[in-house]
């Protein structure tokens, strides 16, 4: 199955949202509003009323009437397919399975086989509904894209701040941006300083302080004040612009398969047909008694045994159940293509932040020095009091028992930390540039610690350091085990974090290959190498908008939902609703699961196939017969798909 490319500069807030799938025919995207239903619930209805008159042999349901009633009841399901078939053919590909669903059902029509040619015709109906509500209610929402872009600027024009949209934004024009707001252009700070959100184009937890003259890129939200930037660059050039152009690109670059039912539509509608000729033809050169009438009649129940009404139902309910157990299990996949791609996942390159680990500062270790660690804490938490930074916020969670202490006389010293008073003791709370510059030496330690650290000393003696980081997830170390157990043996992490963190991270996951402190464009590098190798089949775990490009690179795409970006949800294939990075062993297994009951259904419909149309083409079958082998298979292969439904994965 084609991945759609998105076409991100076309989308308007107001537009009809509308796709096409690959297998040929255009949906709306309401398509699972129940007015799709509508045309197979007045098939299936007419359908019955049809077959319980026929049963009962009511007199008037004869001759005319009977055919107009089940013309009637073939038309909502049966025009939309053979005017496919027939755009198909006008294209100049003639041998869909619109084709033959169309002429299978037509010759039923034309032997006299009216409720049949219904039934067989609303059958392929609703696989193609199942299989579309499926897919839609996976897709999520395009015009989510659109909460990623900035969408104005306050641009100082004329005196005064005007809101204008980012794109008509000059270079050199001042705009000012509030707490809160997307940073809509890339541009250099003008404010002395600012805190910046740049987790969505960098997947870097840490909020990011930049100092008046360094560069803030669009798309960063702004965490503290109101600052201002003058533009460097256009919109259309900027740090967001070039990431969703390069996942329109990487999906466009993007390896695809086609749907199984397609290729297998390909070869078996032909041969169909062509041997429905034969049966016809053929034998006016070999029977002494031959009679075109009856060969035609044989030949149309042929066609009718042949229609492939349990093949192309199987399939999509196969994977439709394949879906719903995944959808039941938090994970999302975007088609039943994917479900096929996923069982061949050898290779699993992941993001960190907010893939392996929560993305959430925490305490991660407390060293008090000469001090009781409550009492430390106390000296601390009355500092960042006073603080903004988010790293503060993560400190403030600890719970010390008593009275809490009060600072006072707290300044700020530029890049280095803060400086106050507490309990009438000089506190300095910062890096080791602060600590450096009032001649306060350090514990040495201090040095091999690569997450983020906080220095404190009371009256110019060293007191002691809380490291701040990220948490690993649960159930991270589980997932790298038991990713190896289903076979996935090549796992990667890549990052936009720091090397150092990254390192640290891989390795408690025991994961040996890892690389950070990488942009966009190096990890869609570092996933283009592994596929030069044509054995990896690279599924990639990410949750930022930075994964984005990589994420529609890989033969499996995969977006946390809960923390993700929209972006990389609407670029994924999969999405784990729930973060758990153990949902893709899950996916992985229920993958396996679905494949096995599609081929099963496959080889139980195809061998039935085969045997009754030997036994048609011979003239051992009857068209009854024929409607049970056809109906019969169906049931089974239907019941078998179920099964995935009542199916679970440890």
């Amino acid at each position: 199955m084609k991945k759609k490319k998105i076409n991100l500069r076309d989308l308007k807030p107001n537009s009809e949202e509308q796709h096409s799938h690959d297998d040929g025919h255009n949906h709306s995207g309401n398509s699972s509003n129940i007015k799709a239903y509508i045309p197979a619930i007045i098939s299936f209805s007419m359908l019955i009323i049809g077959i319980w008159l026929d049963y009962f042999d009511v007199t008037f349901f004869k001759d005319w009437i009977r055919i107009i009633w089940y013309g009637i009841a073939y038309l909502p399901v049966g025009l939309p397919v053979v005017k496919e078939g027939w755009e198909s053919i006008k294209k100049g590909d003639v041998f869909t399975e619109f084709f033959l669903m169309s002429i299978a059902t037509i010759g039923a029509f034309i032997i006299g086989e009216y409720p049949e040619g219904v039934a067989v015709m609303l059958f392929y109906a609703v696989g193609e509904l199942f299989q579309n509500a499926a897919v839609n209610r996976a897709k999520g929402n395009i015009k989510a894209l659109l909460d990623v872009r900035p969408n104005e600027a306050l641009v100082y024009r004329n005196n005064d701040y005007v809101l204008v949209s980012p794109e008509t934004v000059e270079l050199g024009e001042k705009v000012q941006v509030r707490v809160g707001e997307k940073i809509p252009l890339d541009g250099i700070l003008l404010s002395d300083k600012g805190s910046f959100n740049t987790a969505a184009l960098t997947g870097e937890s840490k909020p990011d302080t930049i100092a008046k003259g360094e560069k803030v890129f669009a798309g960063s939200i702004n965490l503290d004040g109101v600052i201002e930037i003058e533009t460097t660059k256009e919109f259309k050039d900027s740090s967001i612009a070039r990431i969703l152009d390069m996942v329109q690109n990487a999906t466009a670059r993007k390896s695809k398969t086609e749907l199984f039912i397609r290729k297998f539509a390909r070869i078996y509608t032909p041969i169909v047909v062509f041997l429905a000729i034969g049966v016809t033809f053929l034998p006016y050169l070999f029977v002494d008694d031959y009679v075109f009438r009856d060969w035609l009649y044989r030949a149309l129940i042929f066609l009718v045994i042949s229609c492939p009404c349990a093949l192309v139902i199987s399939i999509p309910l196969g994977y439709f159940g394949g879906l719903g157990a995944a959808s039941k299990n938090g994970i999302l996949f975007k088609g039943a293509s994917f479900l096929d791609a996923m069982t061949k996942i050898n290779t699993l390159v992941m993001d960190k932040t907010g893939t392996v680990t929560k993305g959430v500062f925490k305490i991660k270790e407390i060293k008090a020095i000469g001090w009781d660690e409550k009492e430390f804490m106390k000296f601390l938490m009355a500092m960042e009091e006073q603080s903004t930074h988010p790293i503060a916020k993560a400190i403030l969670e600890y719970k010390a028992e008593g009275e809490d202490y009060e600072a006072s006389e707290v300044s700020e010293i530029a890049g280095k930390g803060l400086k106050g008073i507490v309990n009438g003791k000089t506190v300095l709370v910062g890096n080791k540039a602060l600590m450096t510059a009032n001649n306060i030496n350090v514990l040495e330690e201090t040095e091999t610690i690569v997450e983020s650290i906080v220095l404190v000393s009371v009256d110019n003696s060293f007191a002691g350091y809380v490291v701040i980081a990220d948490e690993l997830k649960e159930d991270a170390k589980e997932t790298i085990i038991a990713l190896h157990k289903v076979g996935v043996k090549n796992i990667m992490m890549l990052s936009g974090d720091k090397d150092s963190i990254t390192q640290k991270v891989a390795s408690e996951l025991k994961i040996e290959i890892a690389k950070g402190g990488l942009l966009p464009e190096d990890k869609l590098n570092e996933v283009e190498l592994l596929k030069q190798n044509p054995e990896n089949k690279i599924a990639f775990i990410g949750d930022g908008i930075n994964d984005a490009p990589v994420l529609a690179a890989s033969d499996v795409g995969i977006a946390m939902g809960g923390l993700g970006s929209d972006v990389a949800i609407e670029t994924a294939d999969v999405i784990i609703q729930t973060d758990q990075p153990s949902k893709v062993v899950k996916a992985i297994k229920i993958s396996r699961s679905t494949r096995k009951i599609v081929w099963q259904n496959i080889i139980l419909a195809f061998g039935v196939k085969v045997i009754v149309l030997i036994l048609g083409a011979g003239g051992l079958a009857t068209m009854w017969e024929a409607v049970f082998a056809d109906v019969g298979v169906a049931l089974l292969a239907i019941l078998n798909a179920v099964r995935l439904q009542k199916m679970t994965w440890s």
